[in-house]
């Protein structure tokens, strides 16, 4: 796909894969947007965030995309190390907008993650079919000082539950990221997530007081660590 900083132009449709944050806080100028999935990933909480859902001291966890056969070295506490299908977001872009759209782009994911093309899936007429070829998306590869790997999914809930950055509580960024991935398509799933986010409700519910049973009813400020003061800002991290 050939892209132009100064005219901004490109030669064929600008479309962006959002497979966190992305999802539901979309870039700018999108002229429109359709669900999808890639094939041969894993979304994984395997990035740092010191910067939106953890600060340099105590950082956050956030989503990254990891090839498959990649993550297969990092996979050993991975409860669920068959998956290899990522649901998402496409964004077509207003080809006026390219170059600030990338540029606003490249700054929200600096914070360890490198551009990459790659091919979304969708369905159309019940099968299987690519619907978007050469599509950018943004990956945290292994060798990004802010990746940290394969986490227990105690350890990890544990850890999210108690981070805050200046873009809010850490698990809010779960929630709402569970939330938006069940509305993309009747076959949206993510085990990983959707374990997590379990897991982080009945830490909720272990705090007020509840019966895992409430866990699910609970909304995420009601039983938030540490006051959460934070003030969220227009971006985030791990974003893609």
């Amino acid at each position: 796909m050939a892209f132009s900083k100064t005219t901004g132009s490109v030669s064929q449709p600008y479309v962006v894969f959002g497979y966190g944050s992305l999802i539901f806080k979309p870039p700018p100028h999108v002229k429109s947007q359709s669900p999808g999935f890639l094939k041969g990933y894993v979304r994984r909480f395997a990035q740092a965030s010191h910067d939106h859902r953890g600060t340099p001291e105590r950082p956050g966890r956030v989503v990254t995309l990891i090839h498959k056969e990649e993550w297969d070295v990092f996979s050993s506490v991975d409860p669920f190390p068959d998956d290899d299908i990522v649901w998402g977001v496409a964004y077509e872009i207003d080809p006026n907008y390219a170059a600030e759209v990338r540029d606003y782009l490249d700054y929200r994911e600096k914070d360890g993650y490198t551009l990459e093309e790659i091919n979304i899936y969708g369905y159309e007429h019940g099968k299987e079919k690519v619907v978007f070829h050469g599509a950018y998306c943004y990956v945290g590869k292994s060798d990004n000082p802010s990746f940290i790997g394969s986490e227990p999914i105690e350890q990890l809930s544990q850890h999210i539950w108690r981070s805050v950055g200046p873009s809010g509580p850490n698990k809010e960024y779960v929630y709402r990221l569970a939330d938006a991935v069940r509305s993309l398509a009747p076959e949206s799933h993510d085990s990983h997530l959707f374990a997590l986010e379990t897991r982080l409700r009945e830490l909720d519910a272990e705090r007020l007081g509840k019966t895992s049973d409430n866990a699910s009813q609970l909304r995420y400020d009601d039983a938030m660590p540490n006051n959460g003061t934070a003030t969220a800002p227009d971006d985030d991290g791990g974003m893609t």
